[in-house]
């Protein structure tokens, strides 16, 4: 089993940065695509942005390319995501979560591709 803890969330003011981390437990991520997700209220879970297992591949959703940076450090079995020039509508509560399938080739990006997940954290983004 796979536990994942997320932090680093909290209160900024439009236009500053977080850096999120997700920390694994009781097996290593190392060789799992990693994946953060967020969830609006009343909301379903959506893509944020996800990286291989060995960092040769990102994906980011479009509204947040060229301000988030996903990375990992397998030695750390931690995977980061750096949020910058953050608004108000990035305020949500953010997962961090583990694709166990090993021979999938593109990243997931379906919150039903992954089947470990953190129990999340809150950014808020006041304007």
């Amino acid at each position: 089993q796979v536990q994942l803890v997320e932090s680093g969330g909290g209160l900024v003011q439009a236009g500053g940065s977080l850096r999120l981390s997700c920390a694994g437990s009781g097996r290593t991520v190392s060789p799992y695509d990693m994946g953060w997700f967020r969830q609006f209220p009343g909301k379903e879970r959506e893509f944020v942005a996800a990286i291989k297992w060995n960092s040769m591949n990102t994906h980011y959703t479009d509204s947040v390319k060229g301000r988030f940076t996903i990375s990992r450090d397998n030695a750390k079995n931690t995977v980061y995501l750096q949020m910058n020039s953050l608004k108000p509508e990035d305020t949500a509560v953010y997962y961090c979560a583990a694709d166990s399938l090993l021979s999938r080739g593109e990243l997931g990006r379906h919150s039903y591709d992954y089947d470990y997940w953190g129990q999340g954290t809150q950014v808020t983004v006041s304007s």
